[in-house]
């Protein structure tokens, strides 16, 4: 599977596409808030394309505004990262220097990736538009069951009441697609109620596994009989919250 590949499944219309060339440039400008951050995009990227803008204009389907989001358009990228690059950073960073939503298709090494993050505006800056959470991302390769499953984020297989439900239908896609890399099972959530409930599994999930990858880390350095037992005892106690967060997938 190719950034392509991803981009082809999307079956945008000729009149959404912008096929551009997005200078590094203008993103250090606008999206690097520290030297680091800089240093990042300049040396990560090896190339950001604006593929597509997605709008009233361009799809057909309305825009959306009340007092906490506002989605005028939502833009199509794809990024193709050089293999030493930070890919997360990199990523998060592209999302809060965008003010409209962003569907990024992430190319690095030999795998693909997709990217979304839920938007709100900012409570005490007018016009300015910030993160509402980390963004949701996730790995596409072959191994994943249902990769086959990519017609899924065809443009018309989203709901197009408004944009911003039309973005949260590629967020529901891709978070069951997280979720069955992790139960094998391929399933949408039925109603909002489910997708929160996967939403806070998924997120239960990976600070579980990071835990767990701590404790087990600092088991391996211990030195003391007694404290070793107690961290396999705590990592045994995680184990079995992380089953049951895996049930709730």
């Amino acid at each position: 599977m190719t950034a392509a590949d991803v981009i082809t499944a999307l079956a945008l219309p000729p009149e959404s596409r912008v096929d551009q060339r997005v200078p590094k440039k203008l993103l250090v400008e606008h999206g690097a808030p520290t030297a680091a951050d800089k240093r990042q995009i300049n040396d990560g990227i090896e190339e950001l394309l604006w593929v597509a803008a997605l709008k009233p204009t361009t799809i057909g389907v309305p825009e959306y505004c009340d007092a906490i989001r506002e989605v005028l358009e939502i833009e199509v990228l794809s990024l193709a990262l050089r293999p030493e690059a930070k890919a997360a950073r990199i990523v998060e960073l592209i999302h809060r220097a965008i003010p409209y939503p962003v569907f990024l298709v992430i190319g690095q090494a030999n795998t693909v990736s997709l990217s979304l993050a839920r938007k709100r505006l900012a409570q005490n800056e007018a016009g300015r538009v910030v993160l509402d959470e980390a963004p949701v991302t996730c790995s596409l390769d072959a191994s994943t069951p249902g990769a086959d499953w990519l017609a899924g984020l065809s443009l018309a297989a989203q709901p197009r009441v408004h944009l911003l439900v039309l973005y949260q239908g590629w967020i529901t896609w891709l978070e069951a697609f997280l979720a069955a890399k992790i139960t094998g099972r391929v399933a949408l959530a039925a109603d909002s109620a489910a997708q929160e409930a996967r939403r806070r599994a998924l997120a239960d999930h990976a600070r579980l596994q990071r835990d767990i990858a701590a404790l087990r880390a600092q088991a391996e350095k211990e030195k003391q009989i007694n404290r070793r037992v107690e961290l396999n005892i705590e990592i045994k106690r995680l184990e079995a919250n992380l089953a049951e967060a895996k049930e709730e997938l």
